[in-house]
């Protein structure tokens, strides 16, 4: 089972062919159906040996194709304060990429 570990969006993922998974956001215009390659690669094993980059490797990338652009649900945000007629409340929902992975080369 070969699997990679890549670097988008200030997070680490592990990954391998076939998985589906959400990542941050991307700069840029995108809509689905589109293929993204990833080329911060920081580890990849193919079952016989490991190659460990110095921070990334060399020439590795990572193919995928974008599934689906959402947002997450909605999170309050609450801040109040007792005796003193403070209070905010704010709603913030995350933006996300879902992502097929095609290959690793």
């Amino acid at each position: 089972m070969e699997f990679a570990v890549i670097q988008t969006g200030g997070k680490q993922y592990k990954v391998a062919k076939g998985d589906v998974l959400n990542i941050e956001k991307i700069t840029g215009t995108f809509k689905a159906g589109d293929k993204i390659t990833f080329d911060k690669v920081l580890l990849v094993d193919n079952g016989k040996d490991t190659t460990i980059g110095t921070p990334f490797i060399a020439g590795a990338t990572v193919q995928a194709t974008l599934k689906e652009i959402g947002r997450e649900a909605k999170v309050n945000v609450i801040k109040y304060k007792q005796k003193s007629r403070y209070f905010k409340k704010n709603g913030h929902r995350q933006p996300f990429f879902k992502v097929a992975i095609d290959s690793i080369k």
